[in-house]
């Protein structure tokens, strides 16, 4: 895989980082996440997990290398996907959500749980592991990321950091936190609360508190969020341009 060949073409080519990373031998993908997991954790045991369950799912790990060329090409970073994956606390935070979520879905919900709260520490996130997140997130920055259990964030998705999608306390059932539409862009520190829905490609702004519906392709603005307008940014090759 032409990524770990990149990765370990860094680590040769510059022996101090290597030294600080101080990654234990791999030769694919999982064993690489699980490399790179054992030293950001400081754990052994969170390494086996997530090279454990990346072996056995070969989906999830396509999943995550969109998900790091994703944040590659919208963040512009200089590094591409190598230094995206190494460096990048937001798609490291997604990772361990990824597999979190696995163990989820398998049933071993106090392991999933614990991933959850040890990579959390890591991270600065609280993303629960039931919620669920489509491929191609790029979460930047990823710091104060919370997100409640019956949350859905569709494909392509762009969130900046201290974003909430959390519950009002008021609602029950399966859609007590946001569903995030295709494409839709959010910025840091906006609050989404309850049982709403965001549509495609709508963007929040920085800061907003938004409490209803969004529709499709709209922007929102403010604290209670009010609509201005149709949408103005997209990382959809496919609809415009980013702006």
């Amino acid at each position: 895989m032409r990524l770990v060949d990149d990765v370990q073409a860094l680590l040769n080519g510059d022996p101090q980082l290597a030294q600080v990373l101080n990654l234990s031998p791999f030769e694919d993908f999982p064993q690489l996440a699980g490399a790179l997991f054992s030293q950001l954790c400081n754990s052994d045991a969170i390494g086996n997990i997530v090279q454990s369950v990346y072996a056995s799912d070969k989906h999830l790990v396509e999943t995550t290398l969109y998900d790091i060329a994703e944040t590659a090409r919208r963040n512009f970073e200089p590094g591409g996907q190598t230094a995206t994956l190494m460096f990048s606390r937001g798609v490291q935070a997604i990772m361990a959500h990824r597999v979190a979520h696995k163990l989820w879905m398998d049933g071993d919900t106090n392991l999933s749980l614990a991933m959850k709260v040890n990579c959390g520490r890591a991270f600065a996130t609280d993303i629960h592991p039931a919620a669920k997140i489509g491929a191609g997130l790029w979460l930047d920055h990823g710091l104060g990321f919370v997100v409640g259990e019956t949350s859905v964030i569709g494909e392509d998705v762009s969130i900046w950091h201290n974003v909430t999608l959390g519950s009002t306390l008021n609602d029950s059932g399966a859609h007590r936190h946001p569903h995030v539409g295709t494409g839709a862009v959010i910025g840091a520190g906006a609050i989404l609360l309850g049982g709403i829905t965001i549509g495609a490609h709508a963007n929040i702004a920085a800061g907003s508190i938004v409490v209803d519906d969004i529709p499709d392709g709209m922007v929102a603005v403010g604290s209670k969020a009010s609509l201005r307008g149709p949408a103005r940014v997209s990382f959809d090759q496919t609809k415009g341009t980013s702006s």
